[in-house]
């Protein structure tokens, strides 16, 4: 267990999580896989301050094409429905291209998150045309609607730079056709929860028009996790405990049906498995400590997941996963 999680788990006050799980069957994966998300790196332009994975220009950490490989049989082999693709700034990875145009032929949905800011610079400015010629769904990172409040997150100029690539996408079809998706996600700058998400939504949407003439298809709410940068926040403004009963206090059991742990598998940069891409940053392997290709030319089978006090992120309130609110 990693020290992040020994450090939630004597926290004063808070219920092990899986105590709050009544049913048996939640406890563990769905019949099927859905997702397979993949870890291609924690390389990153950008160095986040919510950034659960600690990302940033400084990580070495980046996904081979040998697991790539074995990622994208297992997909095939499982029938696996769609491919997630997340990072870092997954565009960094040197193998991501070739990764998109091999995903495709194998799942007719393809997820690549962006932070948007990548794409602006000199190396990358290519990649929004490569993601409308293979009709990827683009799922951006815009921390808020206004330059302040990103700048604050991202750092100066980052928002201004967002918005010129959100223009670009807009101008290839992205948020305006039926097959050129462009979703976004809005994580709280602080030791707060989300507003609702479809409130949030109406109100990114209006702005965002009016304001610069950029529409988009869905808004996804996501609670930050008690990981990576923000838990070192969180401890260094003596907030941790507050925030942790907070999640704990907005525990809401309808959300348990809906976790994306039961329907996915979080792949690392180097092959190993986790529940979940939380998990990842928690150091908190599958049950077993398995790797992908332990999976390849196997049906699947039921794994129990590895629960612990974070993952009362998950389930504060209306939920969050990495497709947003659950309930």
């Amino acid at each position: 267990m990693s020290q992040a999680l020994q450090d939630l788990k004597q926290l004063n006050n808070i219920p092990e999580f899986e105590e709050r799980i009544t049913e048996e069957e939640i406890k563990y994966t769905a019949p099927a896989l859905d997702v397979m998300q993949m870890n291609v790196g924690r390389l990153c332009n950008l160095t986040c301050k919510h950034c659960h994975v600690e990302a940033g220009p400084s990580r070495t950490e980046i996904m081979d094409r040998r697991v790539m490989e074995a990622c994208l049989a297992v997909c095939k082999e499982q029938g696996i429905r769609t491919i997630d693709i997340t990072g870092g700034a997954p565009e960094m990875n040197p193998d991501f291209e070739w990764l998109v145009e091999e995903a495709v032929k194998i799942c007719s949905h393809v997820i690549v998150r962006t932070n948007l800011v990548i794409l602006g610079e000199e190396k990358y400015r290519h990649l929004p045309k490569f993601y409308a010629k293979h009709k990827i769904e683009v799922v951006c990172s815009l921390p808020y609607y206004q330059a302040k409040e990103m700048d604050r997150v991202r750092g100066n100029g980052t928002f201004e730079q967002a918005i010129e690539v959100l223009r670009k996408l807009n101008a290839l079809g992205y948020g305006k056709e039926e097959d050129m998706v462009l979703n976004m996600v809005y994580n709280p700058a602080g030791a707060f929860f989300p507003p609702a998400q479809n409130a949030m939504e109406k109100e990114y949407k209006s702005r965002l028009w009016e304001d610069f003439g950029i529409v988009f298809n869905n808004l996804f709410t996501i609670t930050n996790n008690p990981m990576g940068r923000f838990e070192a926040f969180l401890k260094r403004s003596g907030n941790l405990e507050s925030y942790m009963k907070k999640l704990s206090d907005a525990f809401n059991g309808a959300t348990l049906p809906g976790l994306m742990c039961r329907f996915q598998v979080s792949v690392g940069y180097d092959g190993k498995l986790y529940d979940c891409d939380f998990n990842q940053a928690a150091d908190l392997p599958v049950m077993g400590g398995a790797a992908i290709f332990d999976m390849q030319g196997k049906s699947f089978e039921k794994r129990r997941i590895c629960f612990a006090n974070h993952c009362y992120g998950c389930t504060a309130g209306q939920g969050s996963s990495c497709g947003g609110a659950t309930e």
